[in-house]
């Protein structure tokens, strides 16, 4: 042991009891927790590499501040991890939610969609319905018209027979009103014959 290992050793010393209750603290305090040094971490890292690099000046112990070096160089290394870290956490943490946005969006189109088919197949079953009844009121026409028409022509037939035998009762008519007059003049002819008879014999008795 030298007379510059003594300084430094008492100095790596110094530095760890200054550092315990730090640390103590902190870790009571709690750590990040995904495990990244926290900002109070670094920052006692580059305390101590500023001691040491102090201590390293003022005894002129070049391995001192070369330690010192490594120290911050270690600490600005973490420090990038840590915040690569965090920004990647970040942007994982913004893509989940983006997700979760565009699962909501995806939902919310997919619950309108369902809903305008709802809304087409109600309008579809409506004009439907609404085709069918105007069917069945054509249909109900058609028959009534059928109906009509059906009836008409019974009721024509009906009144061309009903003439028919009219005209038959007519001409019976006309025939027995000739027979009827047919027998008056018979009937007068022999009461005249019959008459002149009487008449003749009566003129020859006398």
């Amino acid at each position: 042991m030298n007379l510059r290992t003594i300084p430094r050793a008492a100095i790596g010393g110094y530095i760890k009891i200054v550092r315990w209750p730090v640390e103590r603290a902190i870790k009571l305090a709690g750590r990040s927790g995904n495990g990244t040094p926290s900002s109070a971490d670094l920052a006692v890292d580059r305390a101590e590499a500023a001691v040491r690099d102090v201590a390293g000046r003022a005894t002129g112990d070049k391995e001192l501040r070369e330690d010192a070096a490594r120290r911050r160089a270690a600490a600005a290394q973490r420090e990038k991890a840590a915040n690569l870290r965090a920004k990647a956490q970040q942007v994982n943490q913004e893509s989940d939610a983006e997700l979760t946005q565009r699962q909501q969006q995806a939902q919310q189109r997919r619950e309108q969609a369902e809903q305008r088919a709802a809304e087409r197949q109600k309008e579809a079953d409506k004009k439907a319905e609404a085709a069918r009844k105007r069917a069945a009121n054509a249909e109900r026409k058609r028959k009534e018209a059928a109906a009509k028409a059906e009836a008409a022509r019974e009721e024509a037939i009906e009144d061309k027979s009903r003439d028919a035998r009219l005209e038959v009762l007519k001409q019976e008519e006309a025939a027995n009103k000739e027979k009827e007059e047919e027998l008056v003049a018979k009937d007068e002819a022999k009461r005249l014959a019959d008459a002149a008879a009487t008449a003749k014999e009566v003129r020859r008795n006398s």
